[in-house]
């Protein structure tokens, strides 16, 4: 039987109902959006409860699967309502939730089963989680996820590495475009620091890609541009990544 790891999914991100759409019908396999709450994208349109029942019965209709985040690094005062985030979900059954935070991956355990709407909803370990070797995969597979995405900061020898030492029921995501935030895997403090807008909860500023001068310590007042191209500075933030040459690899 032909190994499923040579047909990869193509996944991308919906911020609203008709980018959803959009992706489905360009060719899509899956999709990942947000909820209002609980996300990595709180600034995006995100969906309502309507939307995303809306929009997971659009793409199943047409084949295709929708994953919800649910990535936030959580404290105390998330996971009661977390906990009630993942009940509602269960009557709109998405396909996965994608997960980064322990926690939370445990209050999923103990809620999704409990449904007969809904029994197959899988969990994705996010790569806020900072996935970088086979031993973290074997773990979260141990525990019952399904998928795991790699840390954006991964070669493709470091991700084959993983895959010749995991189970063949466990999937690889990773990413193959988009922003390489300044931290690893985007879990950053910057935003926080400077706005008090926490990127871990989905409110990141993105200070990385604000224009910045040097100003050296002899010379207070005296400001050094910094040379930039069309697309910025970089001094924080390394380019966007694009991986378009390396998908056959």
């Amino acid at each position: 039987m032909e190994n499923n790891r040579k047909k990869p999914e193509v996944l991308a991100p919906a911020s609203s109902l008709e980018v959803l759409k959009t992706a489905v019908y360009y060719g899509a396999d899956a999709v990942y959006i947000g909820g209002e709450m609980y996300g990595l994208r709180a600034k995006a349109k995100n969906f309502s409860k309507e939307d995303m029942a809306e929009g997971i019965r659009f793409a199943h209709e047409h084949g295709k699967k929708v994953y919800v985040t649910a990535n936030i690094t959580a404290h105390d005062r998330d996971l009661e309502g977390v906990q009630k985030y993942f009940e509602e979900l269960k009557e709109v059954g998405p396909d996965a939730l994608i997960i980064s935070d322990p926690g939370v991956f445990e209050i999923a355990k103990r809620v999704l089963p409990d449904t007969e709407l809904c029994p197959e909803i899988d969990i994705h370990i996010s790569t806020q989680a900072n996935n970088v070797n086979y031993r973290t995969f074997q773990f979260w597979h141990k525990l019952g996820a399904t998928r795991v995405v790699t840390a954006r900061e991964l070669s493709i020898k470091e991700i084959a590495d993983i895959d010749a030492h995991i189970p063949e029921d466990l999937e690889i995501e990773t990413f193959v475009h988009g922003a390489m935030c300044i931290s690893y895997s985007g879990r950053c403090l910057l935003s926080n620091y400077f706005t008090g807008r926490d990127a871990n909860l989905g409110a990141c500023t993105h200070p990385c890609r604000w224009k910045y001068y040097i100003m050296e310590e002899n010379r207070p007042g005296e400001y050094l541009p910094v040379e930039e191209n069309e697309r910025g500075t970089y001094i924080f933030n390394s380019k966007d990544l694009c991986m378009i040459e390396h998908i056959p690899e």
